[in-house]
């Protein structure tokens, strides 16, 4: 790792990682006084770049050292791409051998670099000190990780985003066309290496997919930026076709997105300016206005769901204080709590599964647990753990199923 800094505020970090298999840029901007105040701690902004740009965009671009002045914030601004290529796509992808190499980019980003940001700077290392904001690719990065990671971040932000890849027929065609062009011909591995095939993994797709795991957004507070690419007050007097044409296809999916969120009640901060296209004065003006709800968000932040549900495709999870871990012979697969609380939870999945709850219990307490699954009931007691936890395994099913578990004691 090296660190060089830049001035008072701001540092320059590169660093190498397994996951990636190269070294890549991370820039950081301190809030003012840093240094001098050895108490404080600070809440953090991930911020993060568009296809073809790199961890120092927002600032030689995006203003945000002005826009970050005077604030109580930390500002984080990784890579999402090698040098400036298309980018990642916030997934680990689905070929590793490619010529760049294991592109971990969701492990980079998620299992790596916060804790790592949360160990070496003062930051308040939890939900209600983390937000995570992007522009186009990235738009659609910072709704990925925050519908994946619902936990991680008390707000999310996107900008010309495309937080719809997978979920509306028809914005999904878009969307395979211009990830597959990106991993063709800036990448320059084969057009299915990010998310795999569209017709042999569509589950993959869906599984990374904002609008298909929107639900796991409640309790978050949403951010949404978009125009349809007709010229608007801060393009240039000739604009650029290309940055017509892409506002109107991260427009669209915008739109999408938004329609999701609204069938779901979950609200979000929606910003249809109409007039702009896909270049940076908009961002930047996107970015200041959103500086004033991200503090407030820090300042008073949502409390977690009551109840807890959330979906995934992964085999394994945690996610407020519950852990889920599937035996089944699919690598893929949604399945999900819901209306999960102390009280018990409805889980739908196949296969083995091994459920650990929250410390909701006082440990050594006796539990009554009853599971039910269609017409079949079965009790089991138990203790809960000196952690205040309860461990159960529930019998095997070959296919998606329901099953439904209350907890008494």
């Amino acid at each position: 790792m090296k660190v060089r800094r830049i001035d008072e505020r701001q540092y320059a970090v590169r660093v190498s990682t397994a996951a990636l298999g190269r070294a890549v840029d991370v820039r950081i901007l301190l809030p003012t006084g840093y240094q001098r105040q050895a108490a404080a701690r600070y809440p953090v902004l991930y911020l993060f770049h568009g296809t073809s740009g790199r961890a120092s965009d927002w600032v030689e671009k995006g203003d945000a050292v002005k826009t970050t002045a005077g604030r109580p914030l930390i500002t984080v601004m990784p890579d999402a791409g090698f040098d400036g290529n298309g980018g990642g796509w916030f997934t680990d992808w689905f070929d590793p051998h490619t010529a760049l190499g294991p592109s971990k980019w969701e492990t980079f980003h998620v299992a790596q670099l916060i804790p790592w940001v949360d160990r070496n700077l003062r930051t308040v290392a939890r939900r209600e000190g983390r937000a995570i904001a992007g522009l186009s690719q990235s738009g659609f990065g910072a709704m990925s990780y925050a519908a994946r990671h619902p936990a991680m971040f008390v707000s999310a932000a996107s900008m010309s985003g495309a937080p719809d890849i997978a979920y509306d027929p028809v914005v999904s065609v878009g969307a395979t066309g211009v990830v597959s062009f990106i991993a063709a011909f800036e990448d320059g591995v084969s057009p299915d290496a990010i998310f795999g095939p569209r017709l042999t993994n569509e589950i993959n797709w869906r599984g990374h997919d904002p609008a298909t795991l929107a639900s796991n957004l409640r309790g978050m507070r949403l951010s949404l930026f978009t125009a349809t690419g007709i010229p608007g007050p801060l393009d240039p007097p000739v604009p650029d076709p290309a940055a017509i044409g892409i506002e109107a296809l991260t427009h669209a999916s915008t739109v999408s997105f938004h329609r999701r969120l609204t069938e779901l009640k979950i609200p979000s901060r929606y910003d249809d300016y109409v007039f702009g296209t896909h270049i940076w004065p908009y961002w930047v003006r996107d970015l200041r206005q959103y500086m004033g709800p991200l503090m407030r968000a820090f300042a008073e932040p949502p409390r977690p769901p009551a109840k807890i549900s959330y979906r995934s495709i992964d085999r394994s999870w945690s996610q407020w204080g519950w852990t889920v871990s599937l035996k089944r012979p699919k690598t893929q697969q949604f399945g999900g709590l819901s209306n999960a609380s102390r009280a018990g939870f409805t889980l739908r999945a196949a296969g083995t599964a091994t459920i650990t709850t929250p410390a909701s219990y006082r440990p050594g307490a006796r539990i009554n647990i009853l599971v039910t699954r269609g017409n079949s009931h079965r009790t089991i007691r138990t203790t809960a753990a000196p952690s205040g936890r309860l461990t159960l395994t529930l019998p095997p099913t070959p296919d998606v199923a329901t099953t439904r578990v209350r907890i008494t004691n």
